[in-house]
């Protein structure tokens, strides 16, 4: 294991922060939870409240319907905190949703894009809604110091927020909420390290002002810098946001501006088995087969604006905008496993990107009752607009030779052996619109024992494609959609809701394309993922557990006889099982069970029907402990265990990476220190160092592999003054 090591950077970083601040606040009362009141949607109610032991919350927000309780939806939905990130000291999402048992975490294709697999469908971090608005937050990369909340929606969900601009939502959905301003004062300083030597230093300040403290600001500041724990790379990261509320009499504002700056240089890149190459053994966790010379660069602008309005008779009207400007720069080089030794070919590949992002929404929602019935009533129109700029640069493709297991490194080679665009100047080459009405109403009866939601929403999807070198139109998509739901909720007894629903997902549907077919041109309706899935969840008030059975269906395209056409359908069903809260006093508890059967059950030619979905594990295990040393105030122990059973990296099922298991441990100690409240935090990620491949594709139809991380410890200082 590597030493660790404080950059000075980092140092420099905490000592001018610590003297900065130092003096801002006076000493708060001794160690205790910020209870939030202002909520990131501008919405009445507030932020939901906690669950007993502070790690998920009561409930979550589901697109148009609003906040909603868990117990009364009829979704499966778990929404982690922020002091769960704080205390297992996360850098990102996927940090965050690996405490999910129905999420993993894999890679973008031939890039370093967080992407996560819900339910066994990849969710692209594209499609990662920030405050209810998609497109928002950096593509690549999230850090965790921007959020309140992390909320996983489990299952399809365009209903709910529309659809997924990146093509996701099938499997389920994630949302992130930006923080606010407390009723109390926030001064806190936190430095850290890290294995491999990567410093890290990150400010938190909020503050209420005016009558009442109406309006709240929160300002935080992150910086990462140095060597992480996989051989010869590093991470850079420059993080600003200010978040503002401020809840008027009869109307709330908020508002969050930000900017990303993140850089990875020698970053370990994916691997691709070729067509026929057995699996092979995962290197060393900590070995790096990338070149000197790749590197992955993102910056990201970001702003976003609602608003919540109180209307005469008990309405409430609601608004919001957003926009996102992003920068990407590449220079990427996987290798491609020709033989079971791990000799590799590479080829380099460049490009740019930059993106521009206008979305928003605007509805109401209203609350009446007619007779026994009770309704609550929505209807929401949403619209969503992107631009990306592209260019690419490839090197000669019969590439260099390397080993996965002994790398090769060499001069990096001409990239003008194939090009599409200038890569400082990319033109235009997609256009997304996106555009949706929606109507719901959750009708009550006995009194609200039985809860029955309702809706539909109206998705026009239009998609235009450009030509790199010229900038032409060359694509042009233009279909439209009616998404319905239907939701049940019963509760036959106090904490207990037995639920059931019925859902789709939209994506983009294809344009028939080929040679020697009889349609070529044909545009197809976009294509719809069905969802049913019924289960029960219980609440005693300290223990929270949920189960659901869902299946769900998704369609796809290929050639047979002569004619391109919508014949192919991917079936994943399964069984979740969820447990948190505090079984005991000082003890608290995360985890659950998920089973898979995701089932290719027609595709081209009949000849892999039957077989397993690329990158879909049967089985994912998480269990998450936390424990109250007694006698010992202040002082937590944590341990946190992974298990991921098999799954396959081809569509033949001859490419089968073994099952692997996981084991984190953590502490984190609260107390005084020069009248100041201190909270130290220690944490090991994967213990035993164990050489693992974590994932497998994400991509449709590829299956590239991703190294599991090495042994990380990382340890941090929190200071509130």
């Amino acid at each position: 294991m590597k030493l660790l090591r404080l950059t000075p950077t980092a140092l420099a970083a905490s000592l001018l922060a610590t003297g900065a601040w130092a003096q801002e606040a006076a000493p708060v009362a001794p160690v205790a939870t910020v209870v939030i009141s202002a909520s990131a949607d501008a919405s009445a109610q507030g932020l939901p409240s906690s669950y007993a032991g502070g790690q998920v919350a009561r409930g979550g927000r589901l697109g148009l319907l609003g906040n909603v309780d868990i117990m009364d939806t009829p979704f499966n939905s778990m929404n982690y905190t922020q002091a769960l990130i704080q205390d297992q000291q996360a850098r990102s999402v996927a940090d965050v949703v690996q405490n999910d048992p129905s999420v993993r975490v894999a890679r973008g294709f031939g890039n370093y894009q967080e992407l996560y697999v819900i339910r066994g469908f990849a969710v692209n971090s594209d499609d990662l809604a920030y405050n209810g608005l998609y497109g928002m937050l950096p593509r690549q990369f999230v850090a965790s110091e921007l959020l309140e909340r992390v909320e996983v929606l489990r299952g399809a969900n365009s209903f709910v927020n529309g659809a997924a601009p990146g093509g996701g939502g099938i499997g389920g959905a994630i949302n992130l909420l930006p923080k606010r301003a407390p009723n109390a004062p926030l001064t806190q300083v936190t430095a850290g390290v890290e294995t491999g030597g990567q410093g890290y230093v990150a400010t938190d300040i909020a503050r209420r002002f005016g009558d009442e403290g109406r309006l709240g600001v929160r300002v935080n500041a992150v910086r990462r810098d140095g060597d992480t724990a996989v051989d010869r790379e590093s991470r850079e990261l420059s993080l600003y946001s200010v978040g503002v509320d401020y809840r008027g009499r009869g109307y709330r504002l908020s508002a969050d501006v930000g900017h990303q700056d993140h850089q990875l240089r020698g970053a370990r890149p994916s691997v691709t088995l070729g067509f026929g190459v057995p699996m092979v053994a995962a290197p060393d966790s900590d070995s790096n087969f990338a070149q000197p010379w790749t590197f992955s660069g993102e910056r990201d602008t970001f702003g976003t604006l609602r608003g919540e309005l109180d209307l005469p008779g008990g309405a409430t009207a609601w608004a919001a905008l957003g926009m996102r400007s992003g920068d990407e720069m590449n220079i990427i080089s996987s290798p491609t496993v020709t033989a079971a030794n791990g000799n590799a070919t590479m080829t380099r590949f460049d490009n740019t990107r930059e993106d521009k992002v206008r979305t928003g929404e605007i509805g109401v929602r209203h609350a009446l009752q007619t007779g026994a019935v009770s309704h609550k009533l929505s209807a929401s129109v949403a619209g969503f607009h992107s631009e990306s700029k592209n260019a690419y640069a490839i090197s000669d493709f019969s590439g260099f030779a390397s080993n996965i297991y002994r790398p090769v490194d060499v001069a990096a080679p001409s990239n003008a052996f194939f090009t599409g665009g200038v890569l400082s100047n990319p033109l235009l080459t997609q256009k997304s619109i996106l555009s949706s009405v929606a109507v719901a109403d959750t009708l009550g009866f006995m009194n609200e024992r039985l809860l029955v939601t309702v809706g539909a929403r109206h998705q026009k999807i239009k998609d235009y494609g450009y030509d790199y070198g010229s900038g032409a139109p060359n694509a042009r998509y233009e279909e439209s959609e009616v998404t319905p739901v239907a939701g049940i909720v019963f509760k036959p007894a106090k904490g207990v809701s037995v639920y059931a629903n019925y859902s789709e997902a939209l994506q983009r549907g294809a344009v028939a394309s080929g040679t020697d077919i009889v349609n070529v041109g044909e545009v197809f309706a976009p294509y719809v993922s069905r969802q049913k899935e019924v289960g029960v969840k219980v609440d005693s008030g300290k223990l929270g557990m949920t189960a659901a059975v869902f299946t769900t269906s998704q369609p796809s395209a290929f050639i047979q006889d002569r004619r391109f056409g919508v014949f192919g359908e991917q079936r994943n069903r399964g069984l979740e099982l969820s447990v948190f809260g505090t079984p005991a006093r000082g003890l608290r508890l995360l985890g659950g069970l998920t089973v898979l059967d995701a089932e290719q059950r027609k595709n081209a030619g009949g000849v892999n029907e039957g077989k397993d979905a690329i990158g879909v594990p049967g089985t994912q295990v998480n269990l998450g402990a936390e424990w109250d040393v007694p006698g010992v105030q202040g002082l937590s122990l944590n341990a946190r265990g992974l298990y991921t059973s098999s799954q396959y990296a081809d569509a033949a099922n001859s490419q089968k990476l073994p099952s692997w298991s996981r084991l984190d441990i953590g502490a984190n100690y609260m107390t005084r220190f020069m009248d100041r409240n201190l909270t130290l935090r220690a944490r090991i990620d994967n213990v035993t160092d164990k050489n693992y491949w974590a994932s497998a594709g994400g991509y449709p139809g590829f299956g590239y592999l991703v190294l599991g991380a090495p042994r990380s410890v990382v340890v941090s200082a929190t200071v509130d003054f």
